[in-house]
């Protein structure tokens, strides 16, 4: 019996979220790219992605894409990293959910990491009030980093691995925080002072203002972020790992019954769990 990834999108689920993405994108890039009488049309879009990436998530669970056992993992671990995420109160970033979120995705695959990011920042606004215009930023925020630390190598393992791991929840806690003040930055200086939005500025002279902000606030932010995340792998990842890839090869998850011979499957089991 041989283990596969826990949820594998089918092309036509794959390209709806490869299209809800692309909607995002440009929702976070918005004032680089309209003006500022656009921005409740820039609004609509980035809500309308976010009900198909929501709507996908329930496709994903309705159809033979997630069996019971994938869904209960997907709801214990969705409540784990909501419950971690009010820990630090956002304070200066400190956020303990992210290294659980990218541990899961490591194991469990892009597909199911994009999913629990979504489900896990949905689960954590629902239960603390944080529900508003930031919020469908935050959700593909959280999917993406959970798509791409799926990404990663596969066979690397120990100490490479974790350091692999350091490494990109690094550049996630950076990437994260520049998403978040792309939909912050218009609205929180006014339009007084010499790093202000610009409406109807030129992509040039606004690009610039917003990298001068993103750098002068950063500090105070994503790196605690980064520091937290990266330490938290580091002290958490082997036995987290190892626990994450122990659930995954005995639950043997989505995997299709296969009579082969005794022998060479006692073989094959003996490698798994040396592999683990």
């Amino acid at each position: 019996m041989k283990t596969s990834a826990l949820v594998r999108f089918r092309p036509r689920t794959l390209f709806v979220l490869s299209l809800t993405s692309a909607v995002s994108a440009c929702g976070f890039m918005w004032p680089f790219l309209i003006n500022a009488k656009s921005v409740s049309v820039a609004s609509i879009f980035f809500w309308a992605a976010s009900a198909f990436a929501i709507a996908l998530v329930i496709v994903e669970i309705s159809n033979d894409s997630l069996d019971a056992k994938s869904i209960a993992l997907l709801g214990v671990l969705t409540a784990a990293v909501a419950a971690l995420r009010p820990l630090g109160a956002g304070a200066v970033g400190i956020e303990p959910m992210w290294f659980l979120l990218i541990l899961s995705a490591r194991v469990f695959g892009s597909s199911f990491g994009f999913i629990l990011g979504l489900t896990s920042i949905l689960t954590s606004a629902l239960l603390t009030g944080g529900i508003g215009p930031w919020l469908g930023y935050q959700l593909f925020a959280a999917g993406w980093i959970g798509l791409f630390a799926g990404w990663l190598p596969k066979k690397i393992r120990r100490k490479p691995e974790i350091f692999m791991l350091v490494l990109y929840a690094i550049a996630a806690s950076l990437i994260f925080g520049l998403l978040m003040d792309l939909q912050f930055w218009p609205w929180a200086l006014g339009l007084e002072t010499q790093l202000s939005y610009i409406p109807n500025g030129d992509i040039a002279t606004n690009l610039n203002r917003f990298i001068v902000f993103h750098f002068a606030t950063s500090m105070a932010w994503d790196i605690p972020r980064a520091i937290l995340t990266s330490t938290l792998i580091i002290l958490s990842a082997p036995a987290i790992l190892g626990a994450l890839r122990r659930t995954k090869f005995r639950a043997a998850f989505v995997t299709p019954i296969e009579f082969v011979d005794s022998k060479n499957a006692a073989i094959e089991r003996a490698k798994e769990l040396k592999a683990l």
